[in-house]
């Protein structure tokens, strides 16, 4: 297993160099500079600040000067926040928006696998068609216009929830994360629904049928288990699209997370602050990405054999 999550990681690093070298390319060929809406700084202090944040070196030089601070978990001081790190600016936001992710996970893992479930031990039937429909509408629907939906229905005609703030109440916590995982519930019980017609096909079932086990137990022990593995397998990709699309969702309901400091950094075009977080959030899927690994394995031990061929 040690073995296993050292070649996976080794197998990133290219993968994060390119995302580096990638990020700073399009950030350099915006237009504009991080320093030119100083309008009451003349152009020997823009030279100045240009100077001591190494901005007038080649773009070479300061890909490699990133790159070698940031191997150093140094990610260097914001441009437009003196007196702040960069890792000061994501650290006070990220521990919101990572918490954002795994509620909606969460949901989108129980509300999915449930529906999926239910629809495939009913097939063609109401208890098909009805979660099914709904998931397809689910699919369809963006985040960025579901959540002023429920903003509209549940907290200014109803008035039933809190819409704007992240604190200790439960119910700001309600609405941000259906928004965000409902989309990801759809396809988890489209997945779940055609691994479980597939499952309860096999000859196993057959087998575990005859030998007298309940169905509970047979859906529990042999079919749940093994329909699950499409669904575990994308979660590693999916966990990183959530944290990016937490930037829209913080942004509608107010949450102080990472996503209101790349939306900030991006306006001002603060370089470090922007690099920093497409490196957390590249750091992020290459955890959840080992860890869905090891889970994946855990359901299917002979994915042992094929990660042993692959290296």
């Amino acid at each position: 297993m040690i073995q296993l999550i050292l070649k996976r990681l080794f197998t990133y690093i290219p993968v994060l160099l390119v995302v580096v070298i990638i990020t700073f390319l399009m950030i350099h060929a915006a237009p504009g500079g991080p320093f030119d809406a100083e309008r009451v700084a003349s152009p020997e202090i823009i030279e100045k600040l240009n100077e001591a944040y190494n901005l007038d070196k080649p773009i070479h030089v300061q890909i490699y000067n990133y790159l070698f601070n940031a191997i150093q978990g140094d990610f260097g001081p914001s441009f437009k926040y003196p007196g702040r790190t960069v890792t000061e600016l994501i650290m006070s936001g990220l521990p919101t928006t990572i918490e954002l992710a795994i509620y909606s996970i969460l949901f989108a893992i129980f509300l999915g696998v449930i529906s999926g479930l239910v629809a495939s031990l009913n097939p063609g039937k109401i208890l098909d068609i009805v979660p099914m429909s709904i998931s397809l509408l689910g699919i369809c629907i963006p985040s960025i216009i579901l959540g002023p939906v429920l903003v509209l229905i549940f907290g200014i005609w109803y008035e039933v929830l809190p819409v704007y703030g992240w604190g200790d109440n439960p119910g700001d916590k309600i609405l941000p994360t259906i928004t965000l995982g409902t989309a990801y519930a759809a396809i988890f019980a489209r997945l779940t629904r055609g691994g479980m017609l597939e499952i309860l096909g096999q000859d196993f079932i057959r087998t575990a049928r005859a030998k007298g086990l309940s169905e509970f137990h047979v859906i529990k022990d042999h079919a749940l288990k093994n329909s699950l593995n499409p669904v575990v397998t994308i979660i590693s990709g999916w966990f990183a699209s959530l944290l990016a699309g937490a930037v829209f969702v913080e942004f509608i309901f107010g949450w102080n997370g990472i996503g209101k400091e790349i939306v900030n950094a991006l306006n001002l075009l603060d370089l470090p602050v922007i690099m920093g977080s497409v490196l957390v959030i590249a750091y992020m899927f290459i955890l959840i990405n080992i860890i869905v690994d090891i889970i994946y394995i855990k359901l299917d031990p002979r994915i042992k054999i094929n990660y042993e061929i692959i290296f």
